[in-house]
């Protein structure tokens, strides 16, 4: 059980905004995504360390010789058709859906490499009380709030286990040295997928990453489905006080559930036939002052979801992550 270097001394708390009007005026489809999240220190010796060797379930999975992290998260993410003015809605458009889970990850950095295990558990439906955040949000700021949530999906447990690996290759040939500080390019691809009654997907993609201390993630952090990202954060990698990115990336998914397009799955509910394959374009900015604060802002442009989708669906990210 070897580790990579030494434990760092604290948690890494981010707290992740996902919204279709966070930069536009759209309000439909995935319209509302809220994730906190807790990244511990570089495991020691403990009992959360053997999970990695509990889960082991491929010779492949978690070798030892990294640097081993767990991450736990809340979360709670919106579904709706594009009119919300009409009751009942319009039974060709997306349901309305809500989706509360907890769960946790582990995290594992080998070399360039990063694995993650993450299992999601929580509740589909008006247990969500997706409908309750969107319409009090709506009277708060006050708009008009959306009508037809008493048609939404129905209540369900739900879980999903995902797994994803993530390789970090840089380009030493476009990088460059400026004050003694080397700003860096490398390719990010990514391997993973996902299994459950409200997902299950197979996903491939990649991200371009400019700017400095790249070695200290792999990405921003993102909620499923999506371009994959993680709560991963090194600080070990950081020399000094600021470190920097652009991005841009794309992502493939091959559908096989969505619960929120393709209805419960034991109780009859509203569905549209969901497409099989989907795709995620991503551009966006982090930055980060050593390990203590750091901001992420994106906007993802996602290919339609179901048949009869009009129009591919804009999503505005920001994320901040503090350290404590």
């Amino acid at each position: 059980m070897a580790q990579a270097d030494e434990p760092s001394e604290a948690w890494r708390t981010t707290l992740l905004e996902e919204n279709d009007s966070l930069y536009t005026q759209s309000d439909k489809h995935y319209t509302q995504g809220l994730r906190i999240s807790a990244l511990s220190p570089t495991l020691g010796e403990s009992w959360a360390n053997d999970l990695f060797d509990w889960a082991q379930f491929f010779p492949t999975v978690f070798r030892p010789g990294g640097t081993r992290r767990v991450a736990v998260f809340l979360g709670q993410s919106i579904f709706t058709p594009s009119n919300l003015d009409i009751k009942p809605p319009n039974p060709r458009d997306r349901p309305y859906g809500g989706w509360l889970y907890t769960g946790g990850s582990l995290l594992q950095e080998s070399g360039n490499q990063l694995e993650n295990l993450e299992l999601d558990l929580g509740v589909v439906g008006p247990g969500a009380f997706g409908k309750e955040v969107q319409n009090d949000w709506h009277q708060f700021i006050g708009i008009h709030q959306a009508r037809g949530w008493s048609s939404q999906i129905q209540n369900e447990p739900g879980a999903v286990l995902s797994y994803e690996r993530l390789w970090r290759l840089p380009l030493p040939f476009l990088s460059s040295t400026a004050d003694g500080v080397e700003n860096g390019v490398d390719i990010v691809p990514q391997l993973g997928g996902s299994a459950g009654n409200v997902f299950t997907y197979a996903q491939a993609g990649a991200l371009l990453r400019i700017g400095r201390h790249l070695e200290a993630d792999y990405g921003p952090v993102r909620i499923r489905p999506a371009l994959s990202g993680t709560d991963y954060f090194n600080p070990a990698h950081l020399d000094d006080e600021l470190g920097f990115y652009v991005f841009a990336g794309v992502a493939g998914r091959a559908v096989a559930r969505n619960i929120f397009l393709d209805g419960n799955t034991f109780r009859r509910s509203n569905s549209v036939q969901h497409k099989t394959f989907v795709a995620d374009l991503e551009a966006g900015v982090s930055a980060f002052w050593s390990q203590r604060v750091r901001i992420d802002l994106s906007m993802v442009r996602r290919t339609d979801e179901f048949v009869g989708q009009r129009q591919a669906d804009i999503i505005g990210t920001a994320a901040v992550a503090v350290t404590w």
